[in-house]
């Protein structure tokens, strides 16, 4: 069984930065990538912010316009999103997914979430 546990959110103002960490632990076979959603207050559905594939290829959502960095460290199965000048609208619970390869079964998990706000 493999758990995620995200930490660093909280409550920062607009123009501010955080970093949130995400690391995996449990029984694996690999990583393949890692992704951070996010799921703003009355939306019923997340939204993908970044995602990280095993190799270090990166996305982004087209709202981040250069503000969110996605890194990540395969050894230690650990996501990072740093983000910076941050804006009231990126008030979300950001949650981690880890697209995780069981044998040659791969298996999203996702973790609980870490609540962001952003306000003055």
């Amino acid at each position: 069984q493999v758990q995620l546990v995200e930490s660093g959110g909280g409550l920062v103002q607009p123009g501010g930065s955080l970093r949130l960490s995400c690391v995996a632990s449990g029984r694996m076979f690999r990583i393949n990538a890692m992704e951070w959603h996010r799921q703003a207050p009355g939306d019923h559905r997340a939204e993908l912010v970044a995602r990280r594939t095993k190799d270090g290829i990166t996305n982004y959502a087209d709202f981040v316009e250069g503000r969110f960095t996605i890194s990540g460290d395969n050894a230690k199965n650990t996501a990072y999103l740093q983000m910076d000048n941050l804006k009231p609208e990126d008030t979300a619970v950001y949650v981690c997914k880890a697209d995780v390869l069981f044998g040659t079964v791969e298996t999203d998990v996702w973790g609980q979430g870490t609540q962001v706000t952003v306000s003055s």
